[in-house]
């Protein structure tokens, strides 16, 4: 039941292993949320990197399939404190460690996650290794310092649809599941961007009166603009925004038209690229459910959640266009940003709220009033 997490700098951990036995490499950031693990390790955001729960313990409440962001784990691998052997929930279908196992995802427990959270604080994000098969700690720092990472990578094309569909489930569909509302209840067409897209998002859009029709991160803009949609979403996703070109590249023609555009976290950095901006990388990002983010339009402090590793550079904007609208107040990066000339916005941080809490839905209410505008 041995198992290793090896970091590049030559750090060990030690443990003991559940979900599947296997090897993997990945990029190792932390999760500050207390609850949602499930939610966590199925966003699409996760995609190539090893993600450690603060939170100590884990697992309790199993693993149910109404709560997850897209359909299978997307994390390399779970680093956690403590893995719950018994599941205590009335929702639970498997245990956290069989769900992992089944879909082949390694897991380490019984490692000083405190430790660890404060070495990635100190050193940032490191390439790691982590195994279940008895492999060598020697052998596994190498195999990490060889990994190529995620910069200038394209995970999204790992995650998205591969063709277009649309989307009906509001939010109350773990208790209706067969239940939609009438299609005047749901006026607004909008054609929503995967680039790794979290359930909860579309969840949302229907609940505030949106019929979402979801394509590719490779649908050319013009093929949006043929399906006549009333707004245009941009979704969250992995990786680094500077290895998407053809997805800036969309969003830049995107925004030629009128339409309205509301992007989420890698479609708020996208539309910064789209502007002619930069986009760089934090040392450790954000990954939980507690950020502070100021409004500057009201001065309200929102507690959001948030899971990305770069941010756009504000210096690198046109003011006389680009209104930043947020900030976040830990280390007083870009959270937001709007058009003066034209009904588009972004957040960086995620106003779905799975897990998170829910300060920042009115952000899809806005959305939608442009597209009644």
């Amino acid at each position: 039941m041995h198992a290793i997490l090896a970091l590049e700098d030559n750090t060990i951990l030690h443990g003991e292993r559940f979900g599947a036995k296997r090897t993997v490499v990945g990029e190792v950031v932390f999760n500050t949320s207390m609850t949602g693990y499930q939610e966590v390790i199925t966003d699409p955001s996760y995609r190539g990197q090893i993600v450690t729960m603060t939170t100590p313990h884990i697992g309790n409440v199993g693993v149910n399939p109404e709560d997850v962001e897209s359909d299978r784990p997307q994390v390399q691998a779970l680093v956690v404190r403590e893995i719950s052997p018994t599941v205590s929930n009335w929702r639970a279908a498997e245990s956290l460690p069989d769900y992992l196992a089944r879909h082949g995802i390694p897991g380490i427990s019984e490692v000083d996650t405190r430790a660890l959270t404060r070495h990635i604080r100190e050193r940032g994000a490191l390439k790691a290794a982590l195994s279940t098969n008895d492999m060598p700690a020697a052998e596994l720092v190498a195999l990490a310092r060889a990994w190529e990472g995620l910069e200038n990578r394209d995970t999204v094309r790992e995650v998205t649809c591969a063709e277009p569909y649309t989307w009906q489930q509001g939010g109350l569909h773990q208790f209706q599941p067969n239940a939609h509302a009438p299609a005047d209840a749901h006026p607004y067409h909008v054609v929503a961007y995967d680039f790794g897209l979290k359930h909860n998002i579309l969840r949302r859009l229907v609940d505030h009166g949106c019929r979402v029709t979801v394509v590719p991160a490779t649908t050319p803009a013009e093929e949006v603009l043929a399906r006549a949609p009333d707004g245009v979403f941009l979704s969250n996703g992995p990786g680094d925004p500077a290895g998407l070109p053809y997805a800036a590249a969309a969003v830049k023609t995107l925004l030629a038209s009128d339409l309205p555009i509301f992007g989420i976290c890698l479609g708020h950095q996208l539309l910064g690229l789209a502007l002619g901006g930069r986009t760089y990388k934090l040392k450790f990002g954000h990954h939980g459910g507690n950020q502070p983010v100021r409004d500057e339009a009201t001065g309200r402090v929102e507690v959001t959640a948030q899971n990305h590793n770069y941010a756009v550079d504000p210096e690198s904007l046109d003011p006389g266009r680009v209104h930043v609208t947020h900030w976040n107040l830990n280390d007083h990066t870009v959270e937001g940003l709007r058009l003066t000339d034209r009904p588009v916005f972004s957040v960086q941080y995620h106003p779905e709220a799975s897990p998170g809490p829910h300060d920042a839905d009115y952000l899809f209410a806005r959305f939608v009033a442009m597209m009644q505008r």
